[in-house]
């Protein structure tokens, strides 16, 4: 069971029982990486103590230029190769449970490909 909330409570505001809700379905989760808006977010440092994980959040770096913000580049990069997934680029699933599934569907596809040194085998006909 997925922890859900009205569409108008604020991310910051969820966080904390969604942070729960994650540390108990996965024990060995040892370090969460926020953003600057979860700085100040209620109940993190009960979190923190209670499951023995680190909260972390990733500090913009001030400077002149394009700076990329550290650890951003590993979320980025997962969205993009679930975005390139064909079955997830439209919602046909009723259930979330169904697209949950096709999620993983991916993610072991480019694990697979990964282990195969990325070479794609097809058959001469």
């Amino acid at each position: 069971m997925c922890y859900a909330s009205a569409a108008n409570v604020a991310d910051v505001k969820a966080a904390p029982a969604v942070v729960v809700w994650v540390l108990e379905m996965f024990q060995g989760l040892a370090k969460i990486l926020a953003d600057q808006g979860y700085r100040s977010a209620a109940g993190v440092q009960q979190i923190q103590k209670a499951y023995d994980c680190v909260f972390e959040v990733v500090e913009h770096v001030q400077g002149k230029g394009f700076e990329p913000e550290p650890f951003r580049w590993v979320v980025e990069r997962i969205w993009a190769w679930l975005e390139n997934a064909r079955a997830l680029c439209r919602d046909y699933e009723m259930l979330p449970e169904n697209h949950e599934g096709m999620i993983y569907v991916v993610m072991i596809r480019l694990m697979l490909r990964r282990i195969a040194k990325n070479q794609r085998q097809r058959e001469l006909k």
